[in-house]
């Protein structure tokens, strides 16, 4: 898609993969991506790949308004927000804040602005009721979780501007990769077998719930989703981006401790057990598959072998020479 691409959040995981997805596929656009004024921009292999960084804080209502008339974006992948289910419990009110007056604010000034922009929102599979089967874009729509309540009321204020913002709808379920947060499962586990192989800790990994089952898609088929999705999604209309299969976070584990360099133990800690924990989140990619022809292409192996190996270099970066080797 040519023309101006607008990216919030593009200093965030899903952010910056997509980043590196547009800047190496999208020859003719000029791609500008938001970050929050209090950081600088992220060192990312895009900076230099024609990619401007600008300093915008979406809680700021006149400044995305002034900001959006200025770009007047043809496209707009709306990233910003705060993702993590867990924390919402204790940062509720921030996590309404970003997720949902930040959107708002997008909207509003996207709206204004009169130019035929498509705003694709990446919703979450967090706003299904919970369900012992493949969730399908059809199922009940009842969060269980403040964060599942907050990307439900940003789905709601893009049917408010229905009809005069194109607003398309992704609904992702896990997803997963190199530069993910560690307090997210599968990257604190590779974090964490990162640190024990340079020893800087213990040969030992505390556990909460390992039998919850999750729906896995690599990062990298996620962000490819969401650029099809915004190019010929019909606006208003949700797609699931998921694999279709889950899979417990002990067998997650599993594979992670089989490629540590040195014995790895789990422990189990009751204290991270996590008492609204749903035993089981699988989605149904096939209207995604369908009528978009998406597939998930990255296999779970490749996935965890680039997300440990991303650790390992980051630790070694941040510690010198790896000590223990196999």
């Amino acid at each position: 898609m040519a023309g101006t691409i607008l990216v919030t959040g593009a200093a965030g995981f899903a952010g910056g993969h997509l980043l590196e997805l547009l800047s190496r596929d999208t020859a003719d656009a000029d791609i500008i991506a938001w970050h929050r004024p209090e950081g600088a921009p992220p060192r990312l292999s895009t900076t230099s790949r024609g990619v401007r960084w600008e300093a915008v804080d979406l809680l700021d209502r006149r400044a995305v308004a002034e900001a959006t008339a200025r770009l007047r974006p043809q496209a707009v992948y709306h990233c910003a927000g705060a993702a993590h289910v867990g924390r919402a419990w204790d940062s509720t009110e921030a996590t309404f804040a970003i997720n949902v007056r930040g959107t708002h604010h997008l909207l509003d000034g996207i709206e204004r602005t009169g130019v035929d922009a498509r705003v694709l929102i990446p919703s979450s599979a967090m706003v299904y009721a919970p369900a012992a089967e493949p969730l399908t874009e059809r199922h009940a729509l009842r969060p269980s979780s403040p964060y599942g309540v907050s990307k439900l009321a940003q789905e709601m204020l893009g049917a408010r501007v229905h009809g005069r913002v194109s607003v398309l709808l992704a609904r992702a379920f896990n997803h997963v990769g190199p530069r993910q947060d560690p307090h997210f499962a599968a990257s604190g586990f590779a974090q964490r077998i990162a640190d024990i192989e340079h020893g800087l800790w213990k040969p030992e990994i505390s556990v909460g719930n390992l039998d919850a089952r999750r729906d896995l898609t690599d990062v990298r088929d996620t962000v490819r989703a969401y650029r099809l999705i915004l190019e010929r999604g019909q606006p208003g209309r949700p797609y699931n981006v998921c694999s279709g299969r889950a899979i417990t976070i002990r067998h997650l584990l599993d594979r992670l401790v089989e490629r540590a360099r040195v014995p790895v133990t789990v422990h189990m800690d009751p204290a991270r057990l996590r008492p609204n924990d749903l035993p089981l989140l699988v989605g149904d990619p096939a209207r995604l598959r369908d009528e978009l022809g998406w597939n998930a292409e990255i296999a779970l192996e490749r996935t965890l072998d680039d997300l440990l190996e991303y650790w390992r270099e980051k630790v070694k970066s941040e510690n010198g020479k790896v000590k223990t080797e196999k």
